[in-house]
């Protein structure tokens, strides 16, 4: 999904295919640690979240969009304050989409640069390098790599489906991610789409982006508009 407003972008990106392989083959030509990787969840039941490898260091949730939900995020985000604009979080790294149909992009690096993940990738790397950056040059420093955009470009071809035929064309599917700071047990919720990180909650010791508060807002979004969804988690 290219945006819930109607903005002018100066980049487009093929959108990526759910693929728990493409997403790992990605974080993999962007340096991070090999030992991570991108798996499916295939269940919210209890008893078959159990099968998931640990530790889970994030999750990435896509859904198909709809009008209702578009008119709901616009009214969420009409007095937010916009991380271009004014203060930054202090304990996650957020991204502000600023290249089109890459929402897939954007939650992947939603999950390597926060939590234990951050950890997992060496110097000098894209992802480590926007770690202590600024949102606008965060947000720079993705329009104007060229590995980047070489490494996207590989894996954007790849999957079960047929790309777009243009990277303009708009699609109907979007990309968040789960994650937990890495300085406190706030649970955030970062869409790049957002004006600014979403905090859901203030988890206790031990718990993580598995919890029954993270749990209850993905089943929300499930239900609320009744979609067909597909979560990854990031592992290892």
């Amino acid at each position: 999904m290219a945006s819930t407003t109607t903005r002018t972008y100066r980049k487009h990106f093929t959108p990526l295919e759910s693929n728990p392989d493409v997403f790992t083959e990605l974080i993999h030509k962007l340096g991070v640690s090999s030992c991570l990787s991108f798996q499916d969840v295939l269940s919210l039941e209890p008893e078959l979240l159990g099968f998931v490898p640990r530790p889970i260091h994030a999750l990435i949730l896509v859904f198909p969009t709809t009008e209702e939900y578009e008119r709901r995020v616009a009214i969420e985000d009409l007095n937010a304050e916009d991380v271009f604009d004014g203060r930054d979080e202090a304990d996650v790294v957020f991204f502000r989409q600023t290249i089109n149909n890459a929402c897939g992009l954007y939650a992947i690096l939603h999950a390597v640069c926060n939590g234990e993940a951050r950890n997992s990738f060496g110097t000098p790397t894209l992802p480590y390098n926007c770690l202590t950056a600024d949102p606008k040059d965060r947000a720079l420093a993705l329009e104007d790599s060229r590995e980047l955009e070489r490494a996207y470009a590989d894996v954007a071809q790849k999957g079960h489906t047929a790309p777009p035929e243009s990277a303009e064309d708009e699609v109907d599917f979007h990309y968040i991610a789960f994650v937990k700071s890495h300085i406190n047990n706030h649970l955030y919720q970062l869409d790049g789409d957002r004006k600014r990180p979403i905090k859901l909650a203030a988890l206790r010791e031990g718990e993580g982006v598995l919890s029954e508060q993270c749990l209850d807002v993905i089943r929300g979004m499930m239900f609320e508009d009744n979609v067909n969804f597909s979560l990854m988690a990031l592992v290892g």
